[in-house]
């Protein structure tokens, strides 16, 4: 059993309040992790500037190359954690035992982190649309055309309150640490893992200790990082959404409404496009926001409902090492079952369809966690309840709506793969409000291009442009 400190400015921290970070099937202790309080924190970050004093002794340049070897040291390297040492192999087997998420995705999960570290000055350079990094770093420069900019930090740190679901959602603060802005990270109660190792392959690479906090601890710690941080990110469900909706300070990363749009030009072809949307829906266990949640069409949408079920509805539960397991457990007692219990009610309203009823059982107990089974419901109406919803698991409704109401219909949402050739309805796509992420044309909702923004752009995030005059003295 590994004991995971407090990390204070890069300095282990043993608190005397632990947390008991347990194996979802066997109930067997894998860590005990030390827990923070507000009132640490808040002493803490009286020093907050000192993190980015550190960074910016460092030339960006050479920061983007410490995130290259970081990079291979957090996928292939033998790293600490706490007082022992995890393997590559262990770290996914072990972020797998307290996440539910099967194996081969966690280690799948850790390419995707390894391929952003390892592109870091691209991604930077596209993020700033070529913008040379060094002005970061000054505070103003020369863009080009002999035009003055100045960029002013917004924040020396960025606070992160991260979830326990899904180990992807942390591409999203690997570029915070090459912008020459601290990290103060509260961990997911279930997924220590990934802040720690990739905290210690940073230290190994080069990058100063100084720069890293992580605070361990309950809901009051990740209110208290997003109060005392200038910048915070966080990830929740639509209340804390909504909490911090309109706040410039805060980024919240909540549920995704990601959807595919059959256009009318292609919907009778709809076949061709079965596997994709399947794989939009299912893959990574549906548990991430760019997941398809959605599918909307003016026609067939029965026929797609249909043909979706016969492809998710067999998928069985299997256990985490297997290699083929598609799905996730949940390892909040009671979360399964809550959720099973609110889609069946849904799906008593007139004009909606549980198209994998005749699949078997969609909720699968076992004795210490509980899996749900692929769900797909048909909607007759996009006024149906179940007609814009999303959960933790692949699940998805198909929606029949025509297509000059859907963008008015579907409300907010990540991403959007309209599979059309309309160039009119194309361009009203490109025009809505209500979309993030456009895909135009047969392009999974899950397919990301890491050269641009996710949801928002961190750059645009933490720093602020201004006007800036110099005179000679």
């Amino acid at each position: 059993m590994l004991n995971i400190p407090i990390l204070r400015w890069g300095q282990p921290y043993e608190s005397l309040d632990q947390d008991e970070v347990i194996h979802f099937a066997t109930g067997e202790t894998l860590a005990k992790v030390g827990q923070a309080v507000p009132g640490m924190l808040s002493r803490d970050m009286r020093k907050a500037g000192r993190a980015r004093d550190a960074l910016r002794e460092i030339p960006i340049s050479q920061l983007s190359e410490m995130m290259k070897k970081a990079g291979e040291l957090y996928l292939n390297g033998t790293l600490a954690m706490g007082d022992g040492q995890q393997s590559p192999e262990e770290f996914a087997r072990q972020q797998s035992a307290t996440t539910g998420l099967p194996e081969h995705m966690c280690r799948a999960n850790m390419a995707k982190n390894h391929f952003v570290l390892n592109n870091m000055d691209q991604i930077l350079d596209a993020l700033t649309r070529g913008l040379d990094m060094e002005i970061l770093s000054r505070g103003h420069g020369e863009e080009g055309r002999g035009v003055v900019v100045s960029y002013q930090a917004q924040s020396p740190v960025v606070g992160m309150v991260l979830p326990s679901n899904s180990p992807g959602v942390h591409t999203l603060w690997l570029p915070m640490i090459p912008l020459q802005i601290g990290l103060v990270l509260k961990p997911g109660p279930q997924e220590p893992w990934t802040p720690y190792r990739m905290a210690a392959a940073f230290f190994e690479a080069g990058v100063p200790r100084e720069a890293i906090s992580i605070y361990p601890g309950g809901a009051e710690m990740g209110a208290g990082v997003v109060e005392k941080c200038g910048r915070s990110m966080l990830f929740g469900g639509l209340p804390t959404v909504d909490a911090y909706r309109g706040n410039p300070s805060v980024q919240v990363h909540g549920p995704g409404f990601s959807k595919i749009l059959l256009g009318d030009d292609v919907v009778d072809h709809w076949e061709k496009y079965i596997d994709l949307i399947a794989d939009s829906v299912y893959l990574n266990s549906g548990r991430g926001c760019i997941n398809c949640s959605g599918v909307w069409a003016s026609r067939h949408t029965k026929e797609i409902a249909a043909a979706l079920a016969e492809r998710l509805g067999p998928i069985e539960v299997k256990p985490p090492d297997d290699p083929e397991a598609a799905l996730a457990a949940f390892t909040v007692e009671g979360q399964a079952k809550a959720i099973a219990a609110t889609i069946r009610s849904s799906i008593e309203e007139d004009g909606t369809e549980d198209m994998t009823a005749p699949f078997g059982e969609r909720l699968v107990e076992q004795e210490r966690c509980a899996y749900l089974r692929p769900w797909v419901i048909h909607c007759d109406s996009p006024e149906r309840k179940s007609a814009n919803t999303e959960f933790m698991f692949p699940y998805v409704t198909v929606v029949e709506c025509p297509q000059e109401q859907m963008i008015g219909k579907i409300g907010g949402t990540l991403v959007a793969s309209a599979i059309t050739g309309d160039k009119a309805w194309s361009q009203e796509l490109l025009d809505a409000g209500n979309i993030d992420r456009l895909n135009i044309g047969a392009i999974p909702t899950i397919k990301l291009d890491w050269l641009q923004p996710h949801e928002g752009n961190i750059v645009d995030f933490l720093y602020r442009a201004r006007a800036f005059q110099a005179a000679d003295t």
